[in-house]
């Protein structure tokens, strides 16, 4: 349980995830997974990273349960500190980062992938934002990465999910394979980079991250501000108390892909 590394083949180093149920993660957690890829990009036998989970799901965000235990704002602050340092970290690595995505890829979890170089996918991955029903808002930057400008913001707003056919048709996601083929498939196109002259894949990813149109660690930061505001305001708990009940704020259905169900309910409750 927790953030694990190990090397399956020459030059690759995997980042594991691995916080049950739903690897809801806490606060330390983030920070333990940015620890471990900073790392893993430092080392200069590494000329790639794989990031993956064990469980159900990629990620389903934050922990809300530590929050909701938390009578003050400590740990929501730790949370958007962790998260920026997690997301920051994988972006910033020295050296190429893929994702493997298996089932549900939420909140937190695409900020982790949208800052990745590549994604692969298994058939049953669902990527999604339901911060609006979580009483929080953030990684609209990183959903972005993913998606057109207007689909991220009618995905944003209604908390739905989109499935891994369709990003990999928007050309976000690299492939999309049957579950049992997922680690194998990011191995391999993590193998073929790695492949590559260990200092001229490093430059390739600085040079890469230097053209960037949106400055992804400025731009997330200013949307966590958002997130506080609501905190502060008390709309933010309001929400989120109400997170997981079967319901969204309003009494509706909860719009999130069935295969997300349980693991939000079970992520807040």
């Amino acid at each position: 349980m927790g953030v694990s590394t190990s090397s399956p083949e020459k030059g690759i180093c995997l980042v594991t995830v691995d916080f049950p149920p739903v690897n809801a993660l806490p606060v330390q957690g983030w920070y333990d997974l940015a620890d471990a890829v900073r790392a893993a990009g430092r080392d200069p036998g590494n000329r790639c990273v794989v990031l993956g989970a064990e469980g159900r799901g990629f990620n389903a965000g934050v922990d809300i349960k530590e929050m909701q235990r938390d009578p003050g704002h400590t740990a929501l602050i730790g949370a958007n500190r962790g998260c920026h340092e997690a997301f920051a970290a994988v972006y910033e690595c020295e050296v190429p980062v893929v994702a493997a995505v298996g089932g549900f890829c939420l909140g937190g979890g695409i900020g982790l992938v949208g800052n990745a170089d590549a994604i692969v996918a298994s058939e049953d991955a669902v990527f999604g934002l339901p911060e609006l029903d979580r009483g929080a808002l953030g990684a609209a930057t990183h959903l972005a990465r993913l998606v057109p400008q207007h689909l991220m913001r009618a995905l944003y707003y209604t908390s739905r999910t989109a499935t891994a056919q369709e990003l990999h048709a928007h050309g976000s996601v690299w492939k999309v394979v049957p579950r049992g083929q997922l680690m194998d498939a990011a191995l391999e196109l993590a193998a073929e980079i790695a492949r590559k002259d260990g200092t001229l894949i490093r430059l390739a990813k600085a040079a890469i991250n230097g053209i960037d149109p949106v400055d992804v660690r400025r731009s997330y930061r200013f949307e966590q501000g958002f997130t506080f505001e609501a905190a502060l305001s008390g709309v933010g708990d309001r929400v989120r108390d109400t997170f997981g009940t079967g319901g969204g704020p309003s009494g509706t259905p909860d719009p999130l892909h069935p295969a997300t169900a349980a693991a939000t309910e079970e992520a807040s409750s």
